[in-house]
């Protein structure tokens, strides 16, 4: 394997896979994005570990699945003893994490990442917290601009509690915080992605004599659905699948519910008995078609915010002579319904959601674009970047590594990914809008992919296949169609099979 010698890995929050030009996307106003991706290896169809934040996290940094990383579900933190990709790099390494980590303890560099840019503003900066409380390096900058945070902590704008009294208990009394709606409408300058992009470009100036791994963690397109860049598109040329406002039949009830609530304006609710939909719509009118188009533009437009990003630190490493030395990884940590299936945010095992952009640009390797066919898992990553980097590969981790496939223009037709939902935790996720979806979510769910196949297995709702290929917005449930038994037959086998291997009990 030919070694590379820094790696800068790149990697936005809630952006689902068809947001770029090399997923098909020929409208999406992402030059930087688009132009790493003609120089890059692209991953046909890339899967997360879990689609929600810090499980989706423990995996990028791991290399574990999240029953084996220890964060199964949100608001729980990255064991101490669980190393990370940063702590498996040799000593020469300068390491950088820079962002979003939502993996405990925000404020604090640590798992062997030295340089610690925070962004955190919120209660989740808190879980785990050791040593003083501090306010982020971002929500300090933004001070410093002069702006004034407009929020109680570990509430929304409405005053609601977003995290239980046992995460927040060590929170300071009085700490205000800057909401993400306040944050939505900043400039473009004072966006997190630009925010990032500089301090990564300090940082690549800094240490460019030296091998390094950074990591780059930002918030957009993550909801509110508004931003600096919201005029960018119009909502009604935008174009949609026939998936969009369209609620699941012969699906989980879990999907039932969410589009039932995630809907009900559009369908003449006034949404007196949960205002969920209304915070997370924030800025968006959600009675209409029209206003579900326009929210969608604008959460289209918010990627242009990551692509700025993305430009600058691609930018950097050619001014510093060091582009060619370095592999650089794209991709986001979930996707995002964006109205699919009636549904917004993520926590399903939909294409929207548990699918992600995934480049790989190794100028040792390959200066152009190839398509890698086939599936590929986030729980991958660390092994593959690793001996990519021309580092020892340990034992002990779930992924494994798909740089030979790279080398030798291979593919992962026959590749098994595995996606889980890990619905109960030591703390109860906030309300997602219904007691009952709260119940329903509790429920295990474990997915396989292979060629081009999914089978959804959860022991208490209604299970689901789908044949990717011939019915990509999985629209038709073919679960209990007797002409596919033998698929469910064998895919089953596959997920008990990978179940007693990586020790995972959950029962199906």
């Amino acid at each position: 394997m030919t070694k590379h010698r820094n790696l800068v890995f790149i990697f936005s929050d809630q952006q689902r896979y068809d947001t770029l030009a090399c997923y098909g996307n020929d409208w999406i106003k992402t030059p930087n994005i688009n132009a790493l991706s003609e120089e890059s290896f692209v991953m046909e169809r890339a899967y997360v570990g879990q689609p929600v934040c810090t499980p989706a996290r423990g995996t990028i940094v791991t290399g574990l699945h999240p029953h084996n990383a220890g964060p199964t579900v949100n608001v729980i933190p990255l064991p101490p003893e669980q190393k990370t990709i940063a702590e498996y790099l040799p000593g020469e390494y300068k390491t950088g994490w820079h962002g979003k980590w939502h993996l405990g303890n925000d404020g604090n560099a640590q798992h062997g990442f030295q340089h610690w840019i925070s962004t955190e503003d919120h209660s989740s900066r808190f879980v785990g917290l050791t040593g003083e409380p501090s306010k982020s390096d971002f929500h300090n900058y933004l001070e410093g601009k002069g702006y004034e945070p407009d929020t109680e902590l570990n509430q929304d704008q409405r005053g609601t509690a977003l995290l239980p009294d046992e995460v927040t208990s060590n929170i300071p009394e009085n700490w205000k915080v800057f909401s993400g709606g306040l944050r939505s409408e900043m400039p473009a300058e004072d966006q997190m992605a630009h925010f990032l992009g500089r301090s990564a470009s300090d940082f690549i100036r800094e240490n460019k004599a030296e091998p390094f791994a950074l990591y780059v963690s930002t918030f957009e397109p993550h909801s509110p659905y508004n931003g600096p860049y919201n005029d960018l598109y119009d909502p009604a040329s935008l174009p949609t699948g026939p998936a969009f406002l369209k609620k699941p039949e012969n699906a989980p009830l879990i999907s039932r519910l969410r589009a039932d609530n995630n809907m009900q304006f559009l369908q003449g609710s006034d949404g007196s008995d949960h205002n969920y939909v209304e915070r997370i719509a924030q800025y968006n009118d959600i009675s209409s078609e029209h206003g579900w188009k326009e929210l969608r533009a604008r959460y289209l437009a918010n990627i242009t915010l990551v692509d700025d990003m993305v430009g600058m630190i691609v930018d950097t490493l050619k001014e510093q002579g060091i582009y060619e030395e370095t592999i650089i990884v794209f991709t986001s940590e979930h996707g995002e319904m964006a109205g699919d299936h009636g549904m917004l945010e993520k926590r399903s095992m939909y294409e929207e959601s548990a699918r992600v952009p995934l480049l790989i640009r190794a100028p040792q390797i390959s200066k152009e674009q190839k398509i890698v066919s086939g599936n590929f898992s986030h729980v991958d990553l660390v092994p593959t970047l690793l001996e990519m980097l021309g580092c020892e590969v340990p034992d002990g981790l779930d992924g494994k590594s798909v740089a030979n496939v790279l080398e030798g223009n291979g593919n992962l037709r026959n590749n098994e990914v595995f996606v889980e939902w890990n619905g109960i935790g030591s703390i109860e996720d906030r309300l997602l809008g219904t007691h009952e979806i709260n119940a329903m979510h509790q429920a295990p769910w474990r997915t396989i992919v292979y060629r081009d196949w999914k089978l959804n297995l959860c022991a208490s709702d209604q299970c689901e296949l789908y044949n990717l290929r011939e019915d990509p917005h999985e629209l038709s449930n073919l679960y209990t169609v007797p002409e596919y038994a033998d698929i469910v037959l064998l895919l089953t086998t596959k997920i008990r099979t990978w179940q007693y291997k990586t020790d995972d009990s959950a029962p199906l």
